[in-house]
């Protein structure tokens, strides 16, 4: 594992970057990161809903970009959650580093 000037760590064959912070830090980025993630997930399938009318509607009479929209506020939801999983303590393990697992666990 190499640490670059940045302060984030890449194991040696993996695109995976983790972001060592402070733990004040890291509560405040999972606490914030979550909460927008599941008010973007909430509100696209709000806004499916509405543009499918509660799923009722025919294919004819759905409102596409509403639709479009709601999926693409699905999608920065995933996003900012996936991105705030990057972040870590200094104190925190990764659990395929610890010595009672088998490092061939997949």
């Amino acid at each position: 594992m190499t640490e670059d000037q940045s302060g984030a760590t890449t194991d040696g064959g993996g695109d995976r970057r983790d972001v060592v912070v402070p733990l004040r830090v890291y509560k405040t980025v999972t606490v914030f990161s979550t909460l927008i993630a599941v008010a973007c997930v909430v509100g696209g399938f709000v806004l499916v809903d509405v543009a499918t009318d509660r799923a009722s509607a025919p294919a004819s009479e759905i409102d596409v970009p509403v639709a479009i929209g709601g999926i693409g506020l699905i999608l920065a939801g995933t996003v900012v959650y996936a991105f705030s999983t990057r972040f870590r303590t200094a104190e925190m393990g990764k659990s395929k580093d610890d010595a009672d697992e088998p490092s061939d666990n997949g």
